[in-house]
């Protein structure tokens, strides 16, 4: 399944509730829970195969992420 239409904002929010807190923002954002880093690209719409990759750093299913939106 790919996303089409996940906003970096949305994004930080959904990983937010896995227990993710943001570490540094910019042209990037970099979230952490203490264990797995992950940067998320600040973009309005996010690249569904970049996204897949974020969620697989973060050791995330897609179904897992599916379901924190």
């Amino acid at each position: 399944m790919l996303f089409t239409d996940v906003s970096a904002e949305r994004a930080v929010r959904a990983f937010s509730k896995v227990g993710f807190r943001i570490v540094t923002k910019s042209k990037h954002i970099g979230m952490s829970d203490g264990i797995h880093r992950i940067t998320i690209p600040n973009h309005t719409r996010l690249n569904p195969y970049t996204l897949k990759a974020v969620i697989k750093d973060a050791s995330l299913t897609v179904e897992q992420f599916k379901d924190l939106l």
